[in-house]
């Protein structure tokens, strides 16, 4: 895994095609439940999950995706491999418009200018995973990858390795305090219209005054007017662009500096354990658990949560996006099994009978795995095979295999939740 902070590497072409794909469809899958393209079993199964969370509490959501800046491409910020596997974590400026409707009426809308953040995977030069599961971008049925080379069993379209991946593994959005593309020119016409109106009533009101005024200095003065009001215009957008940083910067940290430090120490720590380990990985996986948690009607079902009832205010969880910040509160190793205590910090949309409500929450979170299984970045919980009958199931479904019976131990292949509280 490595960093680069001065050299800015755009992400190819082929990725950057099938990531504007995923983005174009993530609001068709939020609204409607249709298949999200690209993405992995994990995040398409958490979407469907929230789909159906809105269909209960009967409300629609309008979901828009926009691109800020169409002349930039996403960039590459870190990136890690394993045996099979390369990943990069990506970032891009968009927008998200969200509208909610009940019987056809709007409750709820809002507007935010924020940074895409996403790991896209992509299969290595080394030997395929042919075995592993994935959705076929045709129909959205789980097959192999092996399988969809020869041909989809459900709709019988057929790929190449380089049409499955690469593919998007984890996804959130960040409140951007910059400006993107043509933003500042729209805001300083709006400061300089609203500049030019006031100086043109106060000019007016002189004159008037004055007993000076008549048409030629009223033509002249709204001449004169332009000029100093797109300076005003520019002045004010500045004004503007400062406040909005000091208001959402704190409010984005706000409870957060706590995390400061918290990827490093526990880099070191999990390292030493499990040298596969990735951090982006952990956070991603960590991300899709606790969705699937609250989005999910019945927690006590899931084979990778194994914690008490959740609080009954997450069943009024409509939309649920990572605020970029997951501090470690503790890291133990015991009899070969890692438990993380952990913060993650979330925007929230709760929808209760009062309404739909925007809010900034720290949920409290304690994982677990073994140590001795390294870190497998393309295993899904959505269909894994039963070691005792050889048999496919969905994990997020089942707690035991439908087919034998036999309890699967999730926690032998991946990270399990034991613990989530608001």
């Amino acid at each position: 895994m490595g960093y680069s902070f001065f050299k800015i590497t755009s992400l190819q072409k082929p990725f950057r095609d099938k990531l504007a794909t995923f983005v174009n469809t993530l609001g068709s899958a939020i609204r409607d439940g249709k298949t999200i393209s690209f993405a992995d079993n994990d995040i398409g199964h958490v979407l469907q999950l929230q789909n159906e969370r809105l269909k209960k509490k009967g409300l629609v959501m309008d979901y828009e995706v926009y691109d800020r800046d169409k002349k930039r491409h996403a960039t590459v910020g870190s990136q890690w491999q394993d045996a099979h596997y390369q990943s990069y974590v990506c970032h891009e400026q968009y927008g998200v418009k969200r509208r909610i409707t009940k019987n056809g009426q709007k409750i709820y809308s809002d507007n935010k200018r924020n940074i895409l953040y996403t790991t896209i995977t992509d299969v290595t030069n080394g030997v395929h995973p042919d075995g592993e599961t994935i959705c076929c971008p045709n129909c959205g049925s789980v097959s192999t990858i092996a399988e969809l080379q020869g041909g989809c069993p459900s709709c019988g379209t057929r790929y190449k390795m380089d049409d499955l991946f690469p593919k998007v593994t984890g996804y959130y959005f960040l409140e951007d305090v910059a400006i993107a593309g043509t933003e500042h020119i729209k805001g300083i016409a709006i400061g300089a219209g609203i500049a030019y109106v006031f100086n043109f009533f106060i000019m007016l009101i002189s004159l008037l005054i004055s007993g000076e005024g008549s048409f030629l200095k009223v033509i002249l003065g709204m001449v004169v007017l332009v000029p100093l009001s797109i300076f005003l215009g520019y002045v004010l957008f500045s004004i503007f662009m400062m406040v909005r940083l000091i208001a959402v910067g704190s409010s984005q940290s706000s409870g957060k500096w706590g995390t400061i430090g918290s990827r490093n120490k526990f880099e070191q720590k999990m390292k030493t354990v499990c040298p596969e380990f990735s951090y982006e990985y952990f956070t991603s996986k960590a991300i899709s658990l606790i969705k699937a948690a609250i989005y999910s009607e019945n927690e006590q079902e899931l084979m990778f949560y194994k914690g008490g009832p959740l609080d009954p205010v997450f069943k009024d969880v409509i939309d649920l996006n990572f605020g970029a910040a997951l501090g470690i509160d503790s890291f133990t190793v015991e009899n070969g099994i890692v438990t993380v205590t952990a913060k993650a910090y979330f925007d929230v949309l709760y929808a209760t009978d009062n309404g739909i409500k925007f809010q900034r929450d720290m949920f409290g979170a304690v994982f677990r795995r073994r140590i001795d299984i390294p870190v497998d970045m393309g295993f899904s919980m959505t269909k894994i095979q039963c070691p005792t009958c050889g048999s496919s199931f969905n994990a997020m479904k089942n707690k035991v295999c439908p087919y034998c019976g036999n309890v699967y131990d999730i926690e032998s292949k991946d990270w399990v939740l034991v613990r989530l509280e608001r």
